[in-house]
């Protein structure tokens, strides 16, 4: 009853039992419904330790608990934190795309009347303004493409990855036109997921593959492998590679490894990749080695009753 009156009122309090005769079951049971230890009568000189020992547990559950509640208010305090900084991203990104297209026209006006007619030294500097309008257009184009990545609507359902892969492929013919590139892809699952977020991480993946290709056309082959409940797919390919201290640092936004001479991009497609898979509830990772080529994997969650055929 004692045990009861506790539950009901929400009271943490250590229960002692203190008996002259208590059987072993009885002893059990009390235990399991929430008494923290019996003594009995004959045995007093026994209770102090139990006393000690139940405050001490419930000093110990306590401090436990502040642990956990403590670390859910950072997490939520850093799930708004980043929210707030999505939403930043997105407004800024979106506000300054109608200014910076005014000072790229303008730039570029200038170059067009003024190029030639004034001394070498202002040619240059009206170049230096067109390029660098341009790259910053870039820029927020793809800061603008970053957060659109988690905003997203549609619902997460089953999604057939061979149409996903279809869908990247044809967005992709001119590039693979003109490098030759060679895909294949076995028959794919059907996976728990966004059907209008997983094409773009295809697409970015194999349009990767085929920019940083060496001397050998482009072999790019698409996998996957049931995993308890999940798929691993595995996108290969024989390009350039990455050398293995910076198979972290390329999902980081806006991290690039080589020049923008040597290869186009300011380095955010494998940063909305990981964004797109961690929301659907996988994760991204990748294995090379420099000049041996690339796999990139991930995971995604695999659709009820699936198997391949």
């Amino acid at each position: 009853e004692a045990l009861n009156v506790l539950r009901n009122e929400k009271l943490d309090i250590p229960l002692i039992l203190v008996s002259g005769a208590l059987g072993d079951v009885t002893a059990v049971e009390c235990i399991k419904q929430g008494a923290m230890d019996y003594v009995l009568k004959d045995r007093l000189a026994r209770l102090p330790v139990a006393v000690l020992s139940a405050l001490q547990e419930k000093r110990l559950r306590d401090e436990r608990q502040q642990a956990i509640d403590d670390l859910a208010k950072k997490v939520e305090e850093l799930a708004r934190s980043n929210r707030e900084l999505e939403q930043f991203a997105y407004v800024a990104s979106h506000d300054l795309q109608e200014p910076l297209r005014m000072v790229a026209a303008y730039t570029q006006l200038l170059a067009e009347r003024y190029q030639g007619k004034l001394d070498e030294q202002a040619d240059k500097y009206i170049h230096y303004a067109v390029d660098g309008a341009k790259r910053m257009q870039t820029l927020v184009q793809d800061l603008l493409a970053f957060s659109r990545a988690g905003r997203q609507q549609g619902e997460v359902k089953e999604t057939d990855c061979n149409v996903m892969v279809e869908l990247a492929i044809a967005n992709l013919q001119v590039a693979i036109r003109e490098s030759g590139a060679q895909i294949t892809y076995d028959h794919l699952p059907v996976v728990l997921a966004n059907s209008s977020q997983i094409p773009q991480v295809f697409q970015n993946l194999i349009g990767n593959a085929i920019k940083f290709r060496g001397p050998k056309t482009p072999q790019i082959q698409i996998t996957a492998e049931r995993q308890e409940n999940e798929w691993v797919f595995s996108v290969a390919d024989n390009g350039i590679g990455i050398a293995p201290e910076y198979c972290q640092d390329i999902f980081v936004i806006f991290k690039r490894l080589h020049t923008r001479t040597e290869y186009p991009g300011n380095g955010i497609g494998l940063a909305i990749c990981r964004k797109i898979i961690e929301q659907n509830g996988g994760r991204i990772w990748v294995t090379s080695q420099e000049g041996g080529g690339s796999t990139f994997k991930f995971t995604l969650p695999a659709a009820p009753g699936f198997r391949q055929g």
